[in-house]
This record gives structure tokens, C-alpha cells and sequence, in this order.
């Protein structure tokens, strides 16, 4: 048997990291545009990036964000 599903935060919330601020409303748009659920819409954060938070069909948070600092290898993945 499956464990009952419950409802509100899941306790993780994954996240995608782009290069360009505009990318944040790019992929929100997607989301909207697959029928996705939109969490928060895209907004200036506290720290000075830039994010948006959606639910995935099995309810999981995802974060797209941006920040002014990041920076990423030449494989597409942020550096620490």
C-alpha cells in the first residue's frame, strides 16, 4: 500500500539555477504554460537575486533563481 498523501510542504525543495535573470520568467512561463502550478511568482529575493516557485504533479517545490554572484563552469553547473 502506498503511505497517505498529505498535503503542504514536502520537506525539500529542489532548485534550478540559471544564468540571466530573465531566465527566472522564461521557465516560469513554461510551467504555466504546461499546466504547471505556480508557487510564487517571479520576484526580487531579499539577498538581491531573482526566483519563482512551482509545484511539480507529485507536489514537490522547485526554486528557479538567479543571482548577480553566480557563476558556472564550463559544463552549465554553478560553482561554489
Amino acid at each position: 500500500n502506498d503511505p497517505p498523501r498529505g498535503s503542504g510542504f514536502a520537506g525539500i525543495t529542489l532548485v534550478y539555477n540559471v544564468k540571466n535573470k530573465e531566465d527566472v520568467d522564461s521557465v516560469i512561463e513554461l510551467v504555466k504554460k504546461a499546466g504547471g502550478t505556480i508557487v510564487k511568482e517571479p520576484q526580487v529575493a531579499f539577498w538581491g537575486g531573482y526566483h519563482a516557485y512551482f509545484a511539480d504533479p507529485d507536489g514537490y517545490y522547485w526554486e528557479v533563481v538567479w543571482g548577480p554572484g553566480f557563476k558556472f563552469d564550463e559544463d552549465g553547473l554553478l560553482k561554489f
